[in-house]
């Protein structure tokens, strides 16, 4: 059946002098902007490998989940061959399985370095279950720190009282609510209507996440409460990259340790960044989070740890543990 499966996949073969030259073409999709940085990623991951292979294998990218496939539904289309690989974000694809969840988790890695440690220790976790999927990772995207998009300013624990709050998985809903706001768990692509319509007044989201929707257009506050710095999984169907020659796999591979450095590198730079472009387009940026206000998220947060500990058994014990083991 992966081999069945990988059949599907090829979008054409030519037939050379006494052997057969495959053209190979994989779709990649990602649910955000190629300006987002797992946009950037999968825009790199494609360039370098459509370099390198001479036109035998070729990455055809798309963006702003034009495919119609969020980050949730990543997995599943990877593994069915609807698309041959795909970029999606760690937390929402904890639908999938709460392990995937780990980088999200509120409050647990907020610097780049502690990030990069804790997707380190749970690659090879990661790698395990995406197996049970048919698939493999190309590289990881680290995101920038979550912070809180909002309509009006966080004065006090209080402005979270009832405040309507797109949430990117069910661990950040968990600890929205529990904080007293009134959360939903939205893709991108579902939370911006209602941004625009009003309905939703606030977005858990980093300011690159923000920058890539101008989500300033409607949410001009922003506080920087470094809930987390979650990682986006590009991934690829493992009979489809199987089917490929040596020679190819070994520039599939390439291509993917070179974007995975690219992207942790890039991210050093990119707060920076974002937050020059959210000032030039008048975003209010709230450093000095109010005190009640971390309090109050803090308490949700460790909550929202516990909860995901137990649902995960011991795989998630025991990644929590060795993180904990600085």
């Amino acid at each position: 059946m992966r081999w069945l499966a990988a059949g599907f996949l090829v979008s054409g073969l030519l037939l050379g002098a006494g052997a057969a030259l495959a053209q190979t073409t994989w779709d990649m999709p990602t649910e955000y902007p190629e300006t987002a940085i797992p946009g950037e990623g999968v825009a790199t991951f494609a360039r370098l490998v459509n370099e390198r292979s001479g036109g035998r294998l070729t990455i055809r990218p798309s963006y702003d989940a034009k495919r119609g496939i969020k980050s949730a539904q990543m997995i599943a289309a990877v593994q069915k061959g609807e698309v041959a690989a795909g970029d999606a974000f760690a937390g929402a694809l904890g639908a999938v399985d709460p392990l995937f969840g780990l980088s999200s988790l509120p409050f647990l890695a907020t610097s780049i370095a502690d990030a990069r440690r804790l997707t380190d220790l749970a690659r090879p976790v990661y790698e395990k279950k995406l197996a049970g999927f048919g698939q493999k990772i190309l590289y990881t995207t680290p995101w920038p720190a979550s912070g809180i998009w909002s309509k009006a300013p966080l004065d006090s624990a209080a402005d979270l009282t009832g405040l309507s709050i797109r949430t990117y998985d069910a661990t950040s809903t968990a600890v929205m609510d529990a904080a007293g706001a009134k959360a939903a768990n939205l893709s991108f692509a579902d939370a911006m209507p209602k941004v625009k319509d009003g309905s939703v007044t606030a977005v858990l989201s980093s300011g690159d996440g923000g920058a890539g929707r101008n989500l300033w257009d409607f949410l001009p506050h922003f506080t920087e409460v470094n809930y987390a710095m979650p990682i986006s999984l590009a991934t690829v169907n493992l009979a489809a990259y199987e089917a490929l020659p040596a020679d190819l796999r070994q520039v599939v591979d390439a291509a993917a340790k070179d974007t995975e450095a690219r992207q942790w590198a890039a991210i050093r730079t990119r707060l920076d960044e974002n937050y020059a472009r959210m000032r030039a387009n008048k975003v209010s940026i709230r450093a000095d989070v109010p005190a009640d206000v971390a309090q109050t998220l803090a308490k949700a947060g460790r909550g929202a740890i516990e909860s995901w500990r137990r649902s995960t058994g011991a795989d998630g014990a025991t990644l929590l543990d060795q993180y904990d083991r600085k």
